[in-house]
């Protein structure tokens, strides 16, 4: 597909990574992306938060004229590897709803207290947010999206909301788009290793017999993080293969990404028609809005030249 190989033109790549990375302040950085295909939201003086949000919210306009492109097929599969749009509108939905204020945040979602971004547009590439957007209690918005292709989540807390839509998430991946079975079940593997190994939170059953169709329900149901590792599937298991104990599970993120990136330059490089060049433009267009954003963060913090750029080359989480 010309036109999904063409939307490459939108990443910065190492190089413009690198030289966000290195300025010497968020305000030097921001002056650099505001002449990028980045640019259309990011604004001078604006904050970290602020400026990752732009960097997500330009990916997304990227995605939906990409999807806009596509016929059916293509469509959908866009909209699956973009359901993470909809998941962050509903998390700060259910915030709101629940008076909860947020946890620590990853690049590209609020961190300071009171930075209520508005909710990601959509369009096409919404599954069932103009339903949940009108949700007015937890209780409310978890039947929403019991009645919707999310499923139900298995509770109304935004930690079983959060992570049963994920694990919906990655079970539509698997599914609806080709080639994509690994990136989807290797990244439920590492959200399921976080929430039960590490934070200790036990996953609702309604969201682990979902988890149980890409993992396995050895591994779902494993008393040990060294147990939940041994069962998972080949799909899954080559993600954690040297992270031996649950606490270094933040190095899987990187390898993830990396993993992403690289099947995304040959989905492009070797397909010609159908999905799969579609599939490799989304995966090489978000794992560069994500190393961007992680840029922002080293920025924010100093910059410079030296090593703590090659942390966001290397490490694009």
């Amino acid at each position: 597909m010309t036109r999904a190989r063409a939307l490459r033109t939108r990443c910065l790549g190492e190089d413009g990574v690198r030289n966000v990375a290195e300025s010497g302040t968020l305000e030097d950085a921001l002056r650099y992306v505001a002449a990028t295909a980045y640019r259309h939201d990011v604004a001078s003086g604006a904050t970290p938060a602020e400026a990752q949000r732009a960097v997500s919210s330009a990916l997304l306009w990227h995605l939906r004229v990409l999807a806009g492109w596509q016929p059916a097929a293509g469509a959908a599969a866009v909209r699956a590897l973009t359901a993470g749009f909809e998941i962050s509108n509903t998390e700060h939905h259910l915030r709101s709803l629940s008076a909860v204020s947020p946890g620590p945040a990853g690049p590209g979602e609020p961190g300071p207290a009171g930075f209520r971004p508005p909710p990601y547009r959509l369009g096409t590439l919404a599954l069932a947010w103009t339903r949940l957007a009108r949700a007015r209690t937890p209780s409310e918005l978890r039947t929403a999206l019991a009645a919707s292709d999310w499923g139900d989540p298995g509770g109304d807390s935004p930690a079983e909301v959060a992570t049963g839509m994920r694990v919906s998430a990655a079970v539509r991946v698997a599914t609806a788009v080709p080639g994509a079975e690994r990136w989807a079940a290797s990244r439920l593997a590492l959200l399921f290793g976080r929430e039960v190994f590490v934070v200790g939170r036990r996953i609702p059953d309604a969201s682990a017999r979902r988890a149980a169709r890409l993992l396995g329900p050895r591994a779902v149901d494993a008393g040990s993080y060294a147990g939940f590792r041994e069962a998972l599937p080949a799909t899954a298991t080559w993600l954690l293969d040297d992270v031996d104990e649950a606490a270094d599970l933040w190095r899987a993120e990187a390898r993830w990404w990396e993993a992403v990136e690289e099947d995304g330059r040959e989905l492009l490089r070797r397909s010609r028609f159908g999905p799969h060049p579609v599939v490799g433009a989304v995966a090489l267009l978000s794992a560069d809005a994500w190393r961007t954003r992680g840029a922002l963060e080293l920025a924010a913090r100093g910059g410079g030249p030296g090593n703590r750029s090659a942390e966001v080359l290397d490490a694009p989480g």
